[in-house]
């Protein structure tokens, strides 16, 4: 589980406005696909809460300050199965004969790489209704273990929407993730 997390944080595959915490709504799920091509609802990962990066193939390095300090973070206090991590990758402009194929085939040397899956939106679900998120940039989004959505942001983060993202992330598994983590015992 630890490679997964690690390997979904360096991997995910650019500017927005943060949209911030947002109040906890009803469940919200969508359909992708692997980069086999199968189907897989998003609320397969229900049951613990949800770190979900959504990128296009522009973006994957605007918020990989965060990606390396969420796995630091989670790996210093041990939690790092206290949620799930995913990555998704935007494949919208990419959704056309060869290129199509190409981009899977990016996607699965990539997943051979790091040895997780990445999830593939070949048709800008992550886009629409209920989620309307950006499709050209590094979205991040907390969703609680039921699947409602409590914090989204688009584009790259800034120091204090890094304390809100790790406050918020807190709450949700029960771990202080802003203070400093607690020092091992000398021998």
């Amino acid at each position: 589980m630890k490679a997964w997390i690690a390997g979904a944080l360096s991997i995910s595959l650019a500017a927005g406005s943060a949209l911030g915490a947002a109040p906890a709504t009803e469940p919200v799920d969508a359909t992708l696909r692997t980069s086999a091509g199968k189907e897989v609802r998003l609320s397969k990962w229900r049951g613990k809460p949800v770190i979900l990066f959504y990128e296009d193939k522009d973006s994957t390095k605007l918020n990989a300050a965060l990606k390396k300090e969420l796995f630091a973070r989670g790996q210093e206090r041990g939690i790092l199965d206290a949620a799930w991590v995913l990555a998704v990758a935007n494949l919208q402009n990419f959704d056309f004969f060869p290129a199509r194929q190409i981009a899977l085939s990016f996607v699965r040397d990539e997943e051979k790489k790091v040895g997780v899956p990445i999830l593939v939106d070949m048709d800008g679900t992550l886009g629409k209704a209920p989620w309307k998120l950006p499709v050209k940039t590094s979205n991040i989004v907390l969703l609680d273990a039921e699947g409602a959505l409590v914090y989204r942001h688009s584009g790259r983060m800034k120091p204090d929407e890094l304390t809100t993202f790790f406050s918020i992330l807190s709450r949700l598994v029960g771990v202080d993730l802003n203070d400093p983590a607690p020092s091992e015992p000398s021998p």
